[in-house]
């Protein structure tokens, strides 16, 4: 098929010549200009829209656009100096009235003009890249009002003069305001910003540059900030009310910048009345306020937590080193967690649960619990309290709380073996006196420390609670076998310890009374005819005893005593008096110990089974010792606990940290095993500080040890020493 050829229709020009008016335009322009006056006199009511709106389509028509917009401009420009010279005759406060009227009329006579010129502004105006109607109109308005020179300057300091009245007080019409900005706003926002906003602003700084200085003056900080948050609140319910939205955060700037950024220093440091006032006063409201205005500023809440954590450090630094508190180490614990406490609920109540303020406190307690060396002691000796005494009669619940309150304690810890050499000590005295409140509270405990350190640190614990049970299931194997047999002597109840759970005693030979002898013999030969290769020591320092003593006048008491107790009390039976040294002589009981039960059985007031000569609250080494047949009671059970000596004396002390350095020895080695293992070459540094990483969780080992470890491992033939560089160390597989 062939291409059909592409036929171009043209549609050509009307040949007809159309014969125009030449006064056509002029006669035209003139209708409209006198319907633009009357518009603009209020007369608009006779004039026909539908007859002017054909008028100005057909001057656009006919070419005649420009003549039709040039005569638009004049004439409004005329109608616009006429209403300049009203606004500027206005007086005083009827001023801001006149031009808001005036504008309103402005708006309405434009609409109108639009509706009849639309063919223009649709058609002339873009093509020709003019300004359409209605902003033309707003331009004009804009240069031949507002900036006029008789109103610009007069215009901006009538709205400044009545925001400083309403700041003052004083009440203004905000309606009107309202007005007058929004015209500003409608003719752009340049003009908003150059003619109002920004003068706004200095003026605005001005004002609290200056308000903010009398404050600081005459005001403490609480105060203070009241009023600094209450202008806060001014100027955003001012931006609502009439300025624009926009306006609000450089507005904001300004109060924040002059009423908090330039005072904060002096406002957290005011004596009497800052920041650490609050705190030790418990002001949460302030405090509240305080951390909210301040977070507004780039470096304000920097200052608050530097401020919080260094008090935090000193108090804290008071509380663990001022020998007084610790002498008490329950109360000293206590003191630690009511600090904890308050503090916890200041960052709740006033800091908004703010992390980076929780971090700051956690640092501040790790910082000083560590202070002390005694803190794992003290911590574990509250809760050997707690468990003992202090929790009966307390609901599930409450007990919780206060094991995670002392967990929360641990935490802080640097040293956690240390706390686990004393706990478990602790915890031994517990269960073997039963003492224990609740075997569910221990138990709790254990699988939190187990959930913190991991199953190493508590299998031991575990351990301890295992052989308790054992032994009661061991006593009813016993009594079964060879009741008959001590029917007639003294009941005897034994505890068999795993030697490697349970902390480690050194063994005190004690001479036991006959009568108990023939019954421990007995137990022992049972014990080890039913379990082979296994070794019995008794622990004498440990045991309780319970005693029936008859005193003077026939009156008969049960004494419950420990052993060590026992064995002195029993001398008594053959001998009215007796020397401090016959005793030591008899009884071969350590000093120490010895010196503690005398005075619990001599020295305390309605427990004194015996006397002492001469009388004093401590033991020498030549006083003699009665047996108190004046001893009365009205309970006929009478408890006679040792004078315990709750902190360790120092000796003990050395000893509890040569045998946690001796048990840090082989869990260092093996974590620089573990490490060479993988690294197979490592630099020194880089192994100390892999080694720190690794048991943090459980103690901050020394370097200096962890170099004596590696020399260790040297000479044991683990490592060997780089022969080139002698900081470098190889792992010998």
């Amino acid at each position: 098929m062939s291409a059909q050829k592409k036929r171009n229709f043209q549609i050509e020009a009307f040949k007809h010549r159309v014969v125009v008016d030449p006064k056509y335009a002029e006669k035209t322009w003139k209708i409209l200009e006198h319907a633009i006056h009357e518009i603009y006199n209020h007369n608009a009511s006779g004039l026909s829209f539908e007859e002017l709106y054909r008028n100005a389509y057909n001057m656009v028509l006919h070419k005649f656009g420009e003549k039709l917009y040039s005569g638009l401009v004049s004439t409004m420009t005329s109608h616009l100096k006429e209403i300049a010279k009203s606004v500027e005759a206005s007086q005083g406060g009827l001023f801001l009235e006149e031009l808001n009227r005036k504008w309103a009329e402005h708006n309405k006579a434009l609409q109108m003009i639009r509706d009849i010129l639309m063919y223009m502004d649709r058609t002339f105006i873009p093509s020709t890249h003019k300004t359409p109607v209605h902003e033309l109109g707003l331009n004009l308005w804009r240069d031949h009002i507002i900036h006029s020179s008789k109103i610009h300057k007069r215009l901006q300091d009538t709205l400044l003069e009545l925001v400083q009245h309403e700041r003052t007080g004083e009440v203004i019409n905000r309606g009107l305001m309202r007005n007058v900005i929004k015209m500003l706003m409608d003719l752009g926002s340049s003009v908003y910003q150059e003619d109002f906003e920004k003068p706004f602003l200095d003026v605005s700084a001005d004002f609290y540059r200056l308000e903010s200085q009398q404050f600081i003056e005459c005001c403490d900080c609480g105060d203070y900030l009241k009023k600094a948050d209450k202008r806060l609140n001014e100027e955003i319910e001012r931006v609502s009310h009439y300025l624009d939205a926009k306006s609000e955060p450089k507005l904001t700037n300004v109060v924040e910048k002059e009423m908090i950024e330039s005072h904060m220093h002096r406002l957290v440091h005011m004596e009497n009345s800052g920041l650490v006032n609050m705190i030790v006063n418990d002001k949460y409201e302030d405090l509240g306020r305080m951390y909210n205005l301040f977070r507004r500023v780039t470096t304000g809440l920097a200052l608050i937590r530097d401020v919080m954590t260094s008090h935090i450090r000193e108090i804290g630094k008071q509380l663990v080193t001022d020998p007084e508190r610790l002498k008490d180490p329950v109360d000293f614990v206590q003191r630690l967690l009511d600090e904890k406490d308050k503090h916890d609920k200041i960052t709740s109540s006033a800091f908004n649960n703010d992390k980076t303020f929780q971090n700051a406190l956690n640092s501040s307690f790790e910082y000083f619990i560590n202070l002390n060396p005694r803190s794992p002691e003290f911590i574990s000796l509250f809760v050997d309290d707690k468990l003992r005494k202090g929790l009966k009669g307390v609901t599930e619940e409450d007990v919780e709380i206060v094991l995670d309150k002392v967990m929360m304690l641990f935490r802080y810890l640097q040293e956690k073996d240390v706390f686990e050499k004393y706990y478990k000590q602790h915890l031994a005295k517990r269960l073997l006196s039963g003492k224990t409140v609740s075997d569910d509270a221990e138990r709790s405990l254990i699988v939190k420390l187990k959930t913190e350190c991991g199953y190493q640190f508590t299998s031991k614990l575990e351990g301890m609670f295992t052989d308790m049970k054992t032994s009661e299931d061991t006593m009813q194997g016993f009594h079964a076998a060879v009741g008959a047999e001590i029917a007639d002597g003294p009941s005897l109840t034994v505890q068999v310890l795993t030697t490697g759970s349970w902390p480690t005693q050194s063994v005190t030979t004690c001479n036991l009374p006959s009568e108990i002898l023939g019954v421990c013999d007995k137990f022992k030969s049972y014990y080890l005819g039913t379990h082979t290769g296994r070794r019995l020591s008794w622990q004498t320092n440990m045991g309780t005893a319970d005693l029936k003593a008859t005193f003077g006048k026939g009156q008969k008491h049960e004494l419950n005593v420990s052993t060590y107790q026992m064995c002195i009390l029993m001398l008594f039976n053959n001998a009215d008096r007796m020397s401090y040294k016959e005793i030591e002589q008899a009884t071969e009981i350590p000093a120490s110990d010895l010196k503690r039960c005398l005075q619990s059985l001599a020295c305390v007031k309605g427990k004194n089974v015996l006397r002492k000569e001469p009388m004093s609250k401590d033991i020498a080494e030549n006083d003699a010792f009665y047996f108190n047949d004046k001893f009365s009671s009205k309970f006929y059970k009478v408890k006679i606990g040792t004078v315990v000596a709750q902190k360790e004396s120092e000796p003990e002390k050395q000893e509890t940290r040569q045998k946690v350095e001796e048990d840090r020895k082989p869990q260092i080695e093996a974590a620089i095993v573990r490490i060479m293992k993988s690294r197979r070459v490592l630099d020194h540094n880089n192994i100390v500080a892999e080694v720190t990483k690794q048991l943090q969780s459980r103690f901050l080992p020394n370097p200096v040890v962890i170099k004596k470890r590696i020399e260790s491992l040297i000479e044991r033939e683990f490592l060997e020493r780089d022969k080139t560089d002698r900081k470098l160390y190889r792992y010998l597989a």
